[in-house]
This record gives structure tokens, sequence and C-alpha cells, in this order.
């Protein structure tokens, strides 16, 4: 068999080193498949030599799952077809096309993609069908498993085909009619046995699988009409313990997104309103009336909590409203280069009658161990997102964070909740994943490898933790780094602070 086209010279390596998340790990090589037949030839050498492979597309994933020691399959470059039938509703998208492609393409016949992360204009169909991406909306409209119809895979033994939305599977899936899973609202920690027990479907293991049963080529996306008027509202808060009634008073009212922003991200942005917590209220509807109606609805019902109240009645005075949340990643890049931003507990999901307590031990672990956080997340589906904010030049800054994540994941265990709701296990949780489910779930979690890669050539130690598994080592800061040349060290941290992913990272190797 014939040895691929890999790129092995040090700076391309080093180029594909880091993604978004806290790691740094350089790969032996980097495949650039441009269509299924590479992609193809590639899996079965790797079969053939026991090489692994790490899928990834642009790089904005958060858990590790897109770095790793392996072979790095960039799928970003090829996999570019995109089609929209609007009679069926369906769109065809390659594995590097954008959610914001899909988007753009689709606006024309009134339609659109409605799960839609925040990385919409980076995040690629594949990775976001790898991690069961959601976003800001997925209150209303889940995260993107509902929205897939049908996937083009390869599978680990190099074959190529079509799974369909109702066409069962064509693996040996163990039992898994009775899994226990944490009742939460999103959950995007590890194969998600509970969906696939409901539908018997194989999509919902792929979905969410992160490159480590098959690699993902297209996606066939269910497409939905867009609703004609929108409408929304900001509201304020004194403490804590209002969410738990707020946030259950606003889901009675159908908004299509409920946005946190705690006091500990507001005060890091110039000019925010300062307040224990804000919530950023999104409704959709069909007239301009019922979505002004709606408003009036959550300000009168919300008035004895509330200590601000700012209202949009259209969709221009809905950006306006919004621009405090646009202004975060911004207010974080402003960082002094002594204080990183890193995500070691950013993906937490807990029920939503606990998101209050959630977000207070958030806040007293961060004080106990010395680190600084920002905090926000999709309040409606208890869903909160955390940058560690670590001063690197402190002596005991790892220690911290390791103090930091041991005991939030303690947290999460007690309040039922799950360490991942849209970004996945990665590499970052795959070893805590044990705690949350039980012994004979991971069990049949290592059956549903060993069914689709038993060579576990597929991203190992991504879901199935390594057997050395060490969440917080290889990290891309502090002196235990890997070395990689210095302008390219420079031009990384340039993506990750501009959320520059769509550069095709052989750039940053010129």
């Amino acid at each position: 068999m014939s040895t691929p086209n890999l790129l092995t010279d040090a700076r391309s390596r080093a180029a594909y080193a880091e993604g978004a998340g806290i790691y740094r790990i350089v790969p032996m090589a980097v495949a650039i498949p441009a269509d299924v037949p590479e992609l193809t030839a590639l899996v079965r050498w790797a079969v053939e030599t026991r090489t692994p492979l790490i899928p990834r597309g642009a790089g904005s994933g958060m858990p590790g799952g897109n770095v790793g020691a392996g072979v790095l399959v960039d799928l970003s470059r090829g996999f570019t077809d995109l089609t929209v039938d609007p009679h069926t509703r369906i769109a065809r998208a390659g594995a590097s096309v954008t959610w914001g492609q899909v988007t753009e393409a689709a606006r024309p016949y009134g339609l659109r993609l409605p799960p839609d992360p925040s990385s919409g204009a980076f995040a690629t169909s594949g990775g976001m069908v790898a991690t069961n991406a959601a976003g800001p909306r997925s209150i209303r409209y889940g995260s993107v498993r509902r929205w897939v119809e049908a996937l083009e895979v390869v599978e680990a033994n190099g074959e190529a085909r079509t799974v369909r939305r109702g066409s069962g599977t064509r693996h040996p899936i163990p039992d898994t009619r009775h899994p226990q899973f944490p009742n939460t609202r999103k959950n995007s920690s590890g194969y998600a046995l509970n969906h696939f027990a409901e539908s018997g479907d194989e999509l919902d293991l792929l979905i969410g699988s992160e490159g480590t049963l098959a690699l993902v080529t297209a996606v066939h996306w269910r497409l939905d009409p867009i609703l004609p008027d929108l409408a929304g509202v900001a509201l304020g808060f004194s403490d804590l313990a209002a969410l738990a009634e707020a946030v259950p008073f606003l889901i009675a009212l159908n908004p299509s997104a409920i946005e946190l922003l705690d006091a500990s991200l507001l005060r890091l942005i110039p000019n925010a309103p300062v307040h224990a917590v804000l919530l950023l209220v999104e409704f959709e509807r069909e007239t301009s009336a019922a979505a002004r109606g709606v408003v009036g609805d959550a300000v009168r019902g919300l008035k004895q909590h509330v200590t601000h109240v700012e209202t949009a009645v259209d969709r221009a005075g809905l950006e306006k409203l919004w621009e405090v949340r646009r202004l975060a990643p911004p207010a974080l890049a402003r960082l002094p280069p002594s204080q990183r931003s890193l995500q070691v507990i950013e993906d937490g999901c807990v029920p939503l009658e606990r998101l209050g307590e959630y977000i207070a031990g958030l806040r007293s672990a961060a004080e106990r161990h010395g680190v600084p956080v920002a905090i926000f997340g999709h309040a409606g589906d208890g869903h909160v997102h955390v940058n560690a904010l670590p001063d690197t030049t402190r002596p005991a800054w790892r220690k911290a964070i390791e103090g930091l994540f041991g005991e939030v994941t303690d947290l999460l265990v007690q309040l039922g909740g799950v360490p991942a709701g849209e970004h996945g296990a990665g590499r970052l949780r795959a070893g805590v994943l044990e705690r949350f489910y039980g012994r004979d779930v991971m069990a049949l979690f290592n059956d549903v490898k060993r069914a689709y890669d038993p060579l576990s050539i597929l991203n190992p130690g991504v879901i199935i933790p390594a057997a050395d598994w060490a969440p917080l080592a290889a990290l891309k800061v502090g002196e235990g780094a890997a070395a990689i040349p210095d302008d390219i060290a420079a031009r990384l941290r340039d993506v990750e602070r501009t959320a520059g992913w769509a550069t095709p990272k052989l750039e940053l190797a010129r």
C-alpha cells in the first residue's frame, strides 16, 4: 500500500499543534485530503500501519479532540460542496462548509439552519456534528442532533457510506435500552446512548462522537423557515437566587434564547451594566405585535425581581441590546500578557433548578483557588461557560487550576449535571465521564467504540480515556509547553485572540 501524502516538516506540524482549548500537542504528521477517495486511502493506510488519526475542522473545539500525537487530518480545506433544495428543505454541505455558509445559501429561500453556535462564522459542518454543537438558540431549537437528516462518512475500515435517519444500524451494538444519564437539557459528554435507545438510529451514535467512530465528509441538514419578527429584553438581577423563578417563567413564554452574563464577565466589558447577573432574552414570532406582546409579558411577570430592564422591539434594537454579549470575546482578548484564558471548566450543564447553585459554586471555587473567572452561558438550558483567567507568572498557578478542575467536577456530580453541554468530552473530560455515568455505561461506551473502531485508529484518547490520562498535561502555556517555532507560536496566539480559526493553518507556517 502506498504512503499517503503527509506533511512531516516541523513548521507544518507546529501549525497544527494547538486548537482553541488548553493543549499544545505536536502531531507526527499532517494530512489534508481533498476528497473522499484520498480520505479512504488515508484511513486504509492508517489501519495497515496502526497509525492514529486525529480529525479536525477549523480547530475551534475546546476540549482537545482536535489535537493529538498521531496524524492530524485537516478536513477544513476540501469537502466544500454545498447545495440547497428549497422543496425538501435539505442542504447538503461538505464537512468543511461552515454554519455561516449554510445559512447564507439558505436565506434566499427564506430558510435557515436553526442551531447557531457562536462560532458559526468558522464552525464547520463536520465539527458541529462531531460535538453535537448547539448555541444560544438551543432552548427553542435544540442541538444539531434534531437537524441532521443524513451523514456521509468514512468508517474506520476505510469504507465510505451514507447513514440516513431511520435506517437503523449495521454494527452489532450492545443492549442500550436502559442507560442511566443525568437529567439535563443538553449533553455532549460521550456517546448518546440515551438517544440511541429511544430511536435505534445509528445517526444518534455518530452525532457527538467527536471523530472516534467515523469521519464525517458531508452533512444533510434539515432547514427551517425564518420567522419574520424578533423582539427581546435585557433583564438585570441583584442576586443569583432570582434565577430560580425568572428562568422557568421565561421558558414558559417560549423564547428563542436566554443568555446569561455573570458579574465576573460584565466587569471586564467597558461600559457594561453592573449587575449580579444579566439575562438577554430573545423571542421569535410570526408578527411584530406578537413579538412585542411577549416582551411585555416577560417584563410584567418579573418586575418584582429585576433591577434593570431594557427592551428591543425589532431586529435593529435587538442587535444593539446584544452588543454587550458580542463585546465579551474582545474583552477577554485584552487580558495582560501574564494572564491567559484557559478553558478547563468551560462547558458544564446542570438541571435548571440547580443553575443558581452551580454559578454560586463556581464563584466560590474560583475564589478559594485564587483563579479569576469569567462566567456566561445559556441560562435556559442550565448551561454555563467558564473561562479561567490565571496569572501564569504566579508560582502555583498550575496547582490552582488543577484544584479548580477537581472541585468543579465534584460540584457537577453533586448537582446531577454533566461536564459538557455542547463542546464534547475531548481529551480534557474523557477521564471523568465514569463519575457521571458509572461503570456500566462506560463499559457500553467501550463496546460501541470497539464495534466501530476495533483498532482504535480514530481519535484515540477522546471520550474513551487513554491509560495515562492526565487532563492538565500538554498545556499550551507554562514551562512544560511543547517547543515550537516562536513565530508560529505568536501566530497561533493571534488566532486565539481574534477567533481567526478560519485561517488556513499552513499559512501560519509560511
